[in-house]
């Protein structure tokens, strides 16, 4: 069963919470109430403002617009700058319904913040989309502060799904998965950059170089959807012994590919703690 989406309030809805309503409503998903959102400014604003459905305002207008949609939402999802979340959350606290769920998309922002503001009895999720979520391809990493219980979680992940996959973690493993999936996207780019480079090296158009590659990823992607089979079992099928790509993989191979994606994505990691711990 499908499960309706309720109430909805988007507090901040900069480039990544503007992907989730405009996913929400994209996605046709039932919804047994309205969405409201809100921004600083009327320009920001107006970006929504053609999504059906959904209320747009801006705070130039209408100062007390966070308080308002918090309080007749039944999710708000917290999507202002990080530096900023403390203020917002002691804003909306008084007029929180109590079925209310408060969700972070604020990267770095943990629940322990959450509910140091908003009490211990508060329902609370963790966050963490990526980027392609503007085309209803994300990875989303969610984690469930103490009062949340599974009903809550299953309107959650819906709201999610509506924009792409969704992985349920304990809260110790979202900064992990910001290095994996959140981070990711900017790995698949420069991958594809530097490949790009190399086709332009062996002397073709910028053109014909960028569609060679770009095409071959998303092909390599769909190959793999469609098939069924592991990355490890397609490789090995376009790797004929003694022929060319063997040549091109053993190369790679010996560049320690394995051991550099661990390195990048553990001073990701460490990164991200720092940043937690406010360095």
């Amino acid at each position: 069963m499908t499960t309706s989406l309720p109430s909805l309030a988007f507090l901040g809805a900069g480039s990544m919470g503007g992907a989730i309503v405009r996913g929400v409503v994209a996605s046709g998903a039932p919804r047994d109430g309205d969405i409201t959102v809100t921004n600083r400014t009327r320009a920001r604003a107006a970006t929504l403002a053609d999504c059906d459905g959904v209320v747009s305002v801006a705070l130039e207008d209408d100062a007390d617009a966070n308080r308002e949609a918090a309080a007749h939402a039944r999710i708000i999802v917290v999507g202002v700058k990080p530096a900023m979340v403390p203020a917002l959350l002691a804003e909306i606290a008084p007029v929180l319904r109590d079925d209310a769920i408060v969700v972070s998309i604020a990267a770095g922002v943990t629940l322990a913040t959450f509910t140091s503001v908003l009490g211990d009895q508060v329902r609370t999720v963790r966050a963490m989309p990526n980027t392609p979520a503007t085309v209803r391809q994300a990875v989303t990493g969610l984690s469930a502060g103490a009062a949340t219980d599974a009903e809550d979680m299953a309107l959650v992940h819906a709201l999610f799904a509506t924009v792409g996959a969704v992985i349920e973690v304990a809260e110790d493993k979202i900064d992990a998965l910001s290095t994996i999936s959140g981070s990711g996207p900017a790995y698949v780019y420069l991958l594809i950059e530097e490949f790009t480079r190399a086709a332009e090296g062996k002397g073709f158009s910028a053109a014909d170089a960028r569609l060679m590659v770009e095409q071959t990823f998303m092909g390599a992607i769909a190959l793999l959807e469609a098939s069924g089979d592991t990355p490890r079992e397609l490789r090995r099928a376009v790797t004929s012994p003694k022929g060319t790509t063997e040549q091109a993989i053993a190369v790679l191979q010996q560049a320690k590919l394995h051991r550099t994606f661990t390195e990048a994505t553990d001073a990701a990691l460490a990164r991200a703690r720092e940043l937690a711990a406010g360095a």
